[in-house]
């Protein structure tokens, strides 16, 4: 369960190397919240929280605690110490509650009956997760120096407490400066004095739970399971084919991240940011994912939410037919809609209304109306795009909305789009290289899918080859085994290199399976059927850190994929990124690789 286990077994026990294989104790993933409520809903407002939990034994060393308290208590006196757990039943068996008493004795003793406060049980697992999270500080004490690893110590981390504890191997392995301070054994001193540098420093208290919750993504459940089916099939002498269940589908994090205005733009961990504000991009996304919800469940609160994210696109629009992008907490548009190129901004959304025009079958006349217009306000905007992708988006959106009614005017403006895009392609695309540009960026599923649009709407063969041409020739770069391997945001893909392994985003395996999607639709291919499957696995850890990218306990979708770790942040275009992918591979969910 860690490495420093994994030396004794190779130092003491002479066991080789590459028979030992490091999987990390499991630990349950959390929505974290807020502590206020929590400590408000288990008597606790107003406390600072040391805690510890687990079978209690001598060994936990809890006294080293309550010899600490006094001193914590003379600087910081709404201090409270929660002692969570029954004593172990071997300890029962042999000396009754001797040592639990001894502990209340010594509380007595210290005058800390108001500070300490056992909870002899126990405790559902949701229930003591949420203890876990309520908690300030969580104070490891164990007296054996020998022991490799704790359940305890790893439930604590992933829950993001501060950690203090002392020098067991586990903690010396996974504690640094940033994430817990370790104390010598049975050092009451260094204890008060560790806690009280916490409990005065609000920032550094803050570094360490979201550092510890950082440290701990890799021990979740989900990612041991994992790791123990991969270990499986790397022993088994036949091949192994790994399985994902499919989610279920929850909006929890969809309608956190959304106010009566619109969706935010980031979160911390999966708590919602309103000082980020809101992006014409993001509700745009916002929008696509809960038509699809919609079209899937007719879910009143689906449509509440199209309601919303269509009204935001109103908002964003401007006389002149254009749309502005930033929008700020006073729901004002910034400075940032004057330094930055809008371009893909306002291509989304002409993708956003044309998508819920579609729709036109099961949505309320007045809102695909609503959207219609809008739409047409921006044709004039539309016909000046030359930007690769926002030309991209405008023709997914103007193909979306002729489904509804066939328009001359997006016909016209289609094979204008289309065209450009052509012309593009066939500048750029020479020899193997059969690409729009001299490099591949982002969004580069989106290229092919709307030339092939384009070349469906206007009955272009030369539009659908190159938009067939373009699609095989990015799967061939993207696809590698069984696994996609999406281009960097840190390092573009020039001709004759890879994907560099980490800057991966979520947008990029929706843009995929978007286009997959699309192409398999208008021609059934089951290779592409395959990809899909494998593009969506991504989010379940079918990537290069074996890592699960979509958090089924909020809801929420990591923003990215690192070079040694997730990015535990969950913010709004990751989040609507998934649910997109999600809704989309729903049709797929039969199909077995």
């Amino acid at each position: 369960m860690t490495q420093y286990a994994a030396n004794v077994l190779e130092n003491d026990y002479h066991i080789l190397p590459t028979l030992i294989e490091v999987i990390p104790h499991g630990t349950h993933l959390v929505d974290d919240e807020c502590k206020v409520p929590l400590k408000e809903k288990y008597g606790l407002s107003d406390k600072l929280i040391l805690s510890t939990f687990g079978l209690i034994s001598s060994g936990k060393g809890i006294g080293t605690t309550l010899k600490a308290l006094p001193a914590i208590l003379a600087k910081f006196p709404s201090v409270m110490f929660l002692i969570i757990g029954k004593t172990h039943p071997s300890v029962v068996l042999h000396e009754g509650e001797a040592y639990r008493n001894s502990l209340e004795a010594m509380i007595v003793e210290l005058n800390l009956q108001n500070h300490v406060k056992f909870y002899n049980t126990y405790l559902p697992t949701q229930e003591l997760l949420q203890f876990l999270q309520l908690t300030d500080i969580y104070l490891f004490t164990s007296l054996d120096p020998n022991q490799a690893v704790s359940g305890t110590f790893s439930y604590a981390l992933s829950c993001g407490c501060a950690m203090v504890s002392s020098p067991i191997p586990h903690a010396k392995e996974v504690l640094d400066d940033n994430t817990g301070i370790i104390v010598d054994f049975n050092n009451p001193d260094q204890l008060s004095e560790a806690v009280s540098k916490l409990f005065a420093d609000d920032n550094l208290l803050q570094v360490f739970k979201n550092r510890s919750m950082q440290k701990a993504a890799y021990t979740a459940w989900e990612n041991a399971a994992l790791s123990h089916a991969l270990l499986f099939r790397k022993l088994i002498q036949t091949p192994l084919i790994i399985q994902h269940r499919l989610p279920e589908i929850k909006l929890n994090h969809l309608r956190k991240m959304t106010d009566g205005f619109g969706m935010f733009q980031f979160s911390i961990i999966n708590m919602p940011d309103p000082s980020s504000g809101c992006t014409l991009d993001d509700n745009a996304r916002a929008l696509i994912a809960s038509c699809m919800h919609y079209q899937l469940t007719k879910d009143e609160q689906s449509y509440l939410a199209i309601n919303k994210y269509l009204n935001f696109i109103g908002f964003c629009q401007q006389p002149n037919g254009n749309f502005l992008n930033y929008i700020n907490l006073e729901r004002k548009f910034t400075s940032q809609n004057d330094e930055c190129n809008l371009s893909d901004a306002n291509g989304r959304a002409v993708w956003a209304l044309g998508y819920l025009i579609s729709l036109y079958e099961v949505l309320p006349e007045r809102i695909f109306l609503q959207a219609e217009i809008i739409l047409n306000n921006s044709f004039p905007v539309i016909e000046k795009m030359h930007s690769p992708r926002a030309m991209a988006f405008a023709i997914k959106g103007l193909y979306f909305a002729n489904k509804r009614e066939k328009s001359i005017a997006a016909d016209c403006l289609i094979d204008i789009l289309g065209t450009r895009l052509y012309k593009i392609y066939k500048h750029e695309a020479a020899g193997d290289w059969l690409w729009y540009e001299s490099y591949l960026t982002y969004a580069n599923s989106l290229l092919p899918e709307a030339m092939l649009m384009a070349g469906l709407t206007c009955r272009n063969s030369d539009f659908v080859q190159v938009a067939k041409h373009s699609f095989d020739f990015l799967i061939s770069k993207i696809f590698i085994k069984d696994q996609i391997k999406i281009v960097s945001n840190q390092t573009w893909m020039h001709k004759d290199s890879i994907p560099a392994a980490h800057g991966e985003q979520p947008i990029e395996i929706c843009y995929t399976i978007l286009a997959l999607d699309f192409f398999i639709e208008n021609y059934p291919n089951e290779n592409f059927q395959k990809a899909m499957v494998q593009s969506f696995n991504w989010f379940l850890g079918n990537n290069h850190l074996n890592q699960i990218i979509y958090n089924p306990c909020t809801g929420g979708c990591y923003d990215g994929l690192e070079a040694t770790q997730v990015n535990l942040n969950q913010g709004a275009e990751s989040l609507v990124s998934y649910l997109m992918s999600r809704f989309t591979i729903e049709k797929y969910v039969n199909f077995v690789i």
